[in-house]
């Protein structure tokens, strides 16, 4: 069959598979700056990326053949990539609820943006910041607020003991320090 005969995914179905799902009924937490960065990343992809393809696309379209351009069927499908990654930021963004840590600063209760050194009953301890689903860098030590672990330290303090649920048992951990970041001084 021809190629050229074949539907193309729309791309409205898959928007959402780069990041988790946020769960029913619940806010899109985020710190001011995870919110700055993918707003940072929209922008780009709205006023540089986009219009630098664009352009690659419709001089390879004045080329003549389109059936076997690779700049031009690279470029259609880089613009399809694009446009669904404006798309989810763009509403990912409208429903984010920006949550600003350093408020918490000083205190020892764990909230959405902080930062916990725990400790299991085998004496390894482990140290997370719990951060919005769309700014997550697990690399970093950085959890969902919505991760099984974040849910069971979550309103707990120093001092506490947790229990996680986990695919081996209940595990108990004992939070050793909470931290915030501290507020941004305006000069």
């Amino acid at each position: 069959m021809n190629k050229a005969f074949t539907k193309e995914p729309d791309g409205d179905d898959d928007d959402d598979l780069s990041l988790p799902p946020l769960p029913a009924g619940g806010k899109n937490y985020i710190t001011p700056q995870g919110y700055q960065r993918l707003r940072t990343e929209l922008l780009n992809l709205i006023d540089i990326e986009r219009p630098k393809i664009v352009e690659i696309v419709h001089w390879a379209a004045s080329n003549g053949d389109r059936s076997e351009n690779g700049d031009y069927i690279y470029g259609k499908k880089r613009l399809r990539e694009i446009d669904r990654r404006i798309r989810f930021l763009t509403k990912r963004l409208d429903i984010a609820e920006v949550a600003d840590p350093s408020l918490h600063h000083g205190h020892d209760q764990v909230f959405f943006g902080a930062t916990v050194t725990y400790e299991n009953l085998a004496g390894v301890s482990r140290t997370i910041t719990i951060k919005g689903i769309d700014e997550v860098d697990s690399l970093q030590g950085e959890v969902s607020w919505v991760s099984p672990i974040a849910r069971a330290l979550i309103k707990a303090r120093e001092g506490d003991e947790v229990q996680l649920m986990t695919p081996g048992g209940i595990e108990r951990l004992e939070i050793i320090k909470v931290r915030y970041p501290a507020p941004e001084t305006s000069h």
